[in-house]
């Protein structure tokens, strides 16, 4: 954690000799707040068929295809475009996949709304299970599932994704099946 007296002697000792800093001036450690997350919406999406590309340079690369899904929040709510979209995971000899998605939402009231997250699931016993079959769904912190949403769209209506930032942590359910919890942060 930062020191706030150790902060306050760094900006002090950064001012030219003589100069020192007005009372209103407080450090930047001092005026640091945390930021809040605030629930926004809940996105599901249904794995389609998978594309096993084999272990390159950089790891065990794999495509599927997003067959489907929706979004429902209390200001974003829609499906998931069955054919615009796909996850693209690649295996870690670390234990974890590196995430690329994306999706195209067709939210309720007729707007396009794209969708990219990057993340990093823990490749858990329970989550290999599931997705080699097993009928057991893993749990919202089972596993470190975690992704930064990022949203895009023209739409007016919608313009608010385009100025906010989101984190979402998720979980696998047989099928395979991805849930995620999704918060901006405030």
């Amino acid at each position: 954690m930062a020191d706030p007296e150790a902060a306050h002697a760094r900006a002090t000792d950064a001012q030219p000799r003589g100069a020192t800093l007005p009372e209103s001036v407080t450090p930047a450690a001092e005026r640091c707040t945390v930021p809040t997350l605030i629930h926004e919406f809940d996105y599901h999406v249904d794995v389609g068929g998978v594309a096993d590309v084999g272990t390159g340079p950089y790891g065990h690369r794999m495509i599927a295809a997003g067959s489907g899904g929706k979004v429902v929040g209390d200001r974003l709510t829609g499906t998931i475009a069955p054919s615009a979209g796909g996850d693209w995971l690649l295996l870690g000899q670390d234990g974890y996949g590196r995430l690329d998605v994306r999706n195209t939402v067709l939210t309720a009231d007729g707007a396009c709304v794209y969708i990219q997250l990057h993340g990093l699931v823990e490749l858990t016993p329970a989550v290999l299970a599931v997705f080699a079959g097993g009928a057991v769904p893993t749990d919202f912190g089972g596993q470190y599932f975690v992704t930064t949403p990022r949203l895009e769209t023209g739409d007016e209506r919608y313009a608010w994704v385009n100025r906010v930032l989101f984190v979402a942590e998720a979980r696998i359910l047989p099928g395979p099946c991805i849930d995620y919890r999704v918060f901006r942060v405030g």
